[in-house]
C-alpha cells in the first residue's frame, strides 16, 4: 500500500538531486523525515551534487550560528534588563537622602576599596564612577572640603600625564591644582596601553577620623548582620 505522500516522491527526489538537504525537503513538502530517508536511500548523487549539498549544509550552518548568536545576545539583554529593573525597585524603596544609609554604603565601599594602612582617608580606583561617589559622599555626609583632597595618578609609560590629569579633573570635577603627583610604572615601557585605560587615581584626605569611623561601621555592621 502506497503512503499518502507517494505522489510527492518524484518532486522530493528532484529537490534532493538539486542539493536540498532532508530537512529542507521536509520543510518544503511537509513529508516526514522517516519517509524521505527511505526514498533517498537509493538516490545516487554526482560529485557536483554532493558538493552543492555540502555547500548548502555549510551555508545553513553559518546562518544557524548567526541566529544562535543573536538569540543568545537577546537572552543576555533580557537578563540584564531584568536585573536593572530589580535594582531600580530596590532604589525606589530606599531613601537616598538618609545620611545613615549613605554612610553605610560609603563604609562598605571603603572596606573593599579604601586605604587601610595609612593614617588618612584615601581611596584609589581606575573607575571614575567609584571615585565620584567617594567624593560626593564625603561632601554630603562629612561636609568635607574638596580643596583639601590631594590626587595622585599612577600611569603607564606611554600615557601623557597632562592629558590624563585633565581627564580625571573633568571626570571628578576637581581642580587641576588638586593633582599633586604622577607616578609612572617603568615596567610598562615599550608596552602599549589598551584603549580607554586612564590609569589609577588615588584620592587622599588628611582626615584619619573618617577612615576609622568607616572601617568600624562596616565591620560592626557585618558582625551584627551575621550574628
Amino acid at each position: 500500500m502506497k503512503s499518502k505522500w507517494f505522489r510527492y516522491k518524484d518532486e522530493a527526489i528532484r529537490l534532493r538531486k538539486k542539493g536540498f538537504s532532508i530537512g529542507n525537503v521536509e520543510k518544503c513538502l511537509g513529508i516526514p523525515r522517516s519517509t524521505l530517508s527511505g526514498w533517498f536511500k537509493d538516490v545516487k548523487l554526482s560529485e557536483k551534487q554532493k558538493h552543492k549539498l555540502w555547500l548548502n549544509w555549510k551555508n545553513g550552518l553559518t546562518k544557524a550560528r548567526k541566529k544562535a548568536v543573536l538569540w543568545h545576545n537577546q537572552q543576555k539583554q533580557n537578563r540584564l534588563n531584568e536585573a536593572r529593573e530589580a535594582s531600580l525597585g530596590v532604589l525606589r524603596r530606599i531613601n537616598l537622602k538618609d545620611k545613615d544609609i549613605l554612610d553605610l554604603a560609603l563604609a562598605m565601599l571603603y572596606l573593599g576599596e579604601g586605604a587601610k594602612k595609612n593614617a588618612e582617608t584615601a581611596m584609589g580606583s581606575s573607575d571614575p564612577l567609584i571615585l565620584r561617589f567617594f567624593i560626593a559622599a564625603l561632601r554630603k555626609i562629612y561636609n568635607f572640603d574638596i580643596s583639601k583632597m590631594r590626587c595622585e595618578l599612577y600611569l603607564r609609560a606611554d600615557q601623557n600625564p597632562d592629558v590624563i590629569k585633565r581627564f580625571w579633573s573633568s571626570e571628578l570635577n576637581l581642580p587641576i591644582r588638586n593633582f599633586k603627583q604622577v607616578s609612572i610604572d617603568k615596567r610598562t615601557i615599550g608596552i602599549k596601553t589598551y584603549p580607554g585605560y586612564k590609569g589609577v587615581c588615588n584620592i587622599r584626605c588628611s582626615n584619619v577620623a573618617i577612615k576609622r569611623k568607616l572601617l568600624y561601621l562596616s565591620e560592626l555592621f557585618i558582625k551584627k548582620f551575621i550574628s
